[in-house]
């Protein structure tokens, strides 16, 4: 027996804030939607790349202000595309860690981070 990925959940208290955050903003894509039925909570399934993600409204999911890194290629490339966006609640930069990977955190608008990050062996490709 193996364990395959790994699908982190964040909580989510603001479908509209969700979605312009994470599809409008991030890039992610909408993979799946689930209510009970009107009114109650949203289960939403994102993607992005091969990164699953999903977030919830449902109390006790999950807790707000947790952190996931998600491996990528071209981070600097990925965070100028975000940034000539303009995006009102966010303005990410990257650094180049000490321990050989770049990173780029950005906070979601529910407290919980994403941090994008590759590999220094992979630096530097700003123009792939």
């Amino acid at each position: 027996m193996t364990a395959e990925a790994l699908i982190p959940i964040f909580r989510s208290f603001d479908e509209a804030k969700a979605r312009e955050f994470y599809v409008g903003f991030l890039g992610f894509e909408v993979a799946f939607e689930h209510q009970f039925e009107p009114d109650t909570p949203l289960y939403l399934g994102l993607t992005f790349g091969k990164c699953e993600l999903h977030l919830s409204e449902h109390f006790g999911d999950a807790a707000p202000g947790s952190s996931v890194r998600i491996p990528m290629k071209n981070v600097a490339r990925y965070c100028a595309a975000l940034n000539a966006k303009a995006y009102r609640h966010a303005r990410p930069g990257y650094q180049d860690q000490p321990w050989g990977w770049r990173d780029m955190a950005i906070d979601d608008p529910f407290g919980n981070r994403l941090i994008f990050c590759e590999e220094a062996d992979g630096l530097p490709d700003f123009g792939a």
